[in-house]
């Protein structure tokens, strides 16, 4: 868990200490429940792209150097290194 500073108004202060001893919950309890129930109401997600898949790789951002290195990524003068992809001809152009 991560500790964060919230700062509430006066009455939203008090209504939330007299909520947690009504329940017998801390302050923080509540408020973590109340957070995580709008973050999932209010349908907020990840950026796109994001976790969008699993490589089954652990250690994929360490090796990311060694790993762009292998594609030839970034190297000066050096052309993309996947083979040429031919073109078929068109049966009714000949091209």
């Amino acid at each position: 868990m991560r500790r964060t500073t919230v700062y509430l108004e006066p009455e939203t202060d008090v209504l939330l200490k007299l909520e947690a001893m009504r329940r017998k919950q801390p302050v923080a309890e509540l408020i973590r429940e109340a957070l995580d129930s709008y973050v999932r109401r209010t349908g907020a997600r990840l950026p796109p792209g994001i976790a969008g898949f699993d490589s089954g790789h652990r250690d994929t951002a360490e090796r990311a150097e060694e790993l762009l290195a292998q594609t030839g990524f970034g190297e000066e003068g050096k052309r993309d290194r996947r083979p040429a992809r031919r073109l078929r001809k068109n049966a009714r152009t000949g091209r």
